[in-house]
């Protein structure tokens, strides 16, 4: 009965509590709304979409429920209907113009529909669209050799696909077929894809299917934030070793994984993590495998690829993404002695190395090098993580700050010193954003991770929406959301 009684007063003073607090959030509110200085508009753009006469985003959703796979999701409460796309913005039915932080999904490197990739695209999709990689055409050997021009060491030979997924998977295969072993390593909080050995390689129960995923291994993750070791790279690596030693026949056919973890909420590897690991991976006789499906492309701003950072040259690089602006378009990069292993049967790819593809493939090369985004990238990406860390400082909710270039997360949380996730919390602030203009990713293990990964054309002042002071009361009161979100449901 005391019990009872006991756990009634912290009800109800629960529910004061979040009555002042509900109060108070609507005096914000009505505030914000009075004062157009706290509205930051969005910085000026030469582009207006033309008149969309297609469905309304409740017909194209009623569809999706109909005709399409029950495990397609949206993002907020009301998704947004997409029709239009011009650089560093995305326009929606009713013309009304968002800042893109996402970009896909790490995606869109030089912008939405920007002129140099769409003339190539067009051009080569009125004289050649499609016909076999069993014949010659200039368009897969130019981007080839462009590509390989990019890639340190000996990485010259290229396998085109179709995604991220296709590439890991081929480069997975490759690594098992060299070396003549079947153990891969991979790490805790991993994405790869969602194929029957990508998914193997993946770390997070959520992408993971009860199906059978033999043969792959995963090392504690290096995560600098929420690992054991902090920031020590090398006793992270200290767990690869003991995988080889424990857990394997002491041969392994490789490692994988990437420089910064994307789906797993822009985690970067804790410094001196992979030179460690490839020094315990060669003598174990395997492969490096690089996966550079997000990271790749000049994203990170101080590096063009993502392992550059921690100073290794791997044996394969995978990528995809961001290498064709938003077409279909994945590759795998190796030695000439590597590649030499794909010669023992037929291997064979009906739309890996398409002209329309590589073509596009090609022209994000020129454009990245052109408008010098890597350069942008640095600085815009920089400029940004600063004023998100000044955030931190000012705000509880914010937990951690990471990433490079404009490859960005936040995590948020409830508690900082236990980092409970805030991960009801991120969705209001996600959905307040968006009514403001602003469209940002969400990831990590947990779901409580911004992504910022907006194409590198992306400005200061576009940088300058993000952190605004609109955006910042949401974040301070995200608190409050989430017990107004308990008491409801």
């Amino acid at each position: 009965m005391q019990r009872f009684v006991v756990g009634r007063v912290s009800q109800e003073k629960h529910f004061l509590q979040w009555r002042r607090s509900l109060s108070q959030l609507v005096q914000n509110k009505a505030s914000l709304q009075e004062n157009d200085l706290l509205l930051p508009k969005m910085p000026p753009f030469d582009y207006s979409p033309p008149p969309y006469n297609g469905p309304s985003a409740a017909d194209i959703l009623q569809k999706r429920k109909q005709y399409l796979s029950p495990s397609l999701f949206c993002f907020y409460n009301q998704p947004v209907n997409i029709v239009d796309g011009k650089m560093q913005y995305l326009f929606d039915e009713k013309g009304r113009r968002y800042l893109d932080a996402f970009g896909g999904i790490a995606t869109v490197n030089c912008g939405h529909c920007h002129p140099d990739v769409v003339e190539v695209i067009v051009k080569q999709i009125n004289r050649l669209q499609h016909s076999t990689v069993l014949y010659l055409n200039h368009a897969i050997a130019d981007f080839a050799e462009a590509l390989a021009s990019k890639m340190p060491g000996d990485l010259k030979v290229v396998f085109f696909t179709n995604s991220g997924t296709e590439a890991n998977e081929l480069a997975m295969m490759m690594a098992r077929l060299y070396t003549g072993c079947n153990d891969i390593i991979s790490l805790r909080n991993a994405y790869h894809g969602n194929a029957a050995g990508t998914m193997g390689a993946t770390a997070q129960r959520v992408w993971k299917f009860n199906v059978v995923q033999t043969g792959v291994h995963h090392a504690i993750n290096p995560d600098p934030y929420r690992g054991m070791f902090g920031s020590d790279g090398e006793k992270y690596a200290r767990d690869v070793q003991d995988l080889i030693d424990f857990g394997t026949s002491g041969h392994v056919a490789g490692f994988i994984s990437e420089a910064i973890q994307g789906v797993g909420g822009i985690v970067e590897l804790a410094p001196g993590y992979l030179p460690a690991v490839y020094s315990s991976i060669k003598k174990a006789g395997g492969l490096f495998i690089a996966d550079e499906v997000q990271c790749g492309f000049a994203r990170t701003g101080s590096h063009f690829w993502g392992f550059e950072s921690q100073g290794v040259v791997p044996d394969i690089v995978t990528m995809a993404k961001g290498i064709g602006n938003g077409i279909p378009l994945g590759a795998v990069v190796t030695t000439p002695e590597i590649a030499e292993v794909l010669t023992r049967r037929n291997y064979f790819n009906t739309f890996g190395g398409n002209p329309v593809c590589t073509s596009a493939g090609h022209a994000v090369l020129k454009v990245i090098e052109k408008e010098k985004l890597q350069e942008n990238a640095n600085v815009v990406g920089s400029y940004l993580k600063e004023r998100l860390l000044s955030l931190k400082d000012k705000y509880e909710i914010i937990g951690d700050v990471r990433g490079r270039g404009l490859m960005l997360g936040v995590e948020f949380v409830t508690d900082r010193k236990l980092k409970t996730p805030a991960n009801v919390e991120i969705l209001h602030v996600m959905d307040q954003m968006k009514e403001m203009g602003v469209l940002v990713g969400k990831g990590g293990f947990y779901g409580n991770v911004f992504r910022i990964t907006p194409p590198l054309c992306f400005t200061k002042e576009d940088a300058g929406k993000i952190y605004s002071s609109r955006t910042l009361t949401m974040v301070a009161t995200s608190n409050i959301l989430s017990q107004i979100t308990f008491l409801i449901y």
